[in-house]
């Protein structure tokens, strides 16, 4: 298991991204649309989302046969996104919520 990414809710993605690029110098983007961002600033992968689809979160990276025991043992249906990742989120004390994500093969 090793980190992925944190992500933040914010109510405008473009806004987001141009600010974290002005901000923090060498910020490139791995992937930008309307609804969602991932950003890489110095080393840190930082996902820009809206309310209505993600909540904020920590999100580790797992391999496909370990996302599949993690949510067989929590008993949660892992979910296909867009771009191709399988995760899990475990809410923990708080209110925390953790993502467990996975890639396709080669990516």
């Amino acid at each position: 298991m090793q980190f992925d990414h944190v992500a933040q809710q914010v109510p405008d993605i473009a806004e987001a991204v141009e600010w974290q690029r002005r901000t923090v110098p060498g910020t490139s983007v791995v992937y930008q649309d309307a609804t969602w961002a991932l950003v890489d600033s110095a080393g840190v992968r930082v996902a820009f989302v809206l309310a209505e689809q993600h909540p904020p979160h920590l999100a580790f990276r797992v391999d496909a046969a370990e996302l599949e025991r993690l949510a067989a043992e929590h008993g949660i249906e892992i979910a296909t996104h867009r771009d191709a990742t399988r995760s899990i989120y475990l809410e923990g004390p708080g209110s925390l919520q953790t993502e467990i994500i996975a890639y396709p093969a080669g990516a």
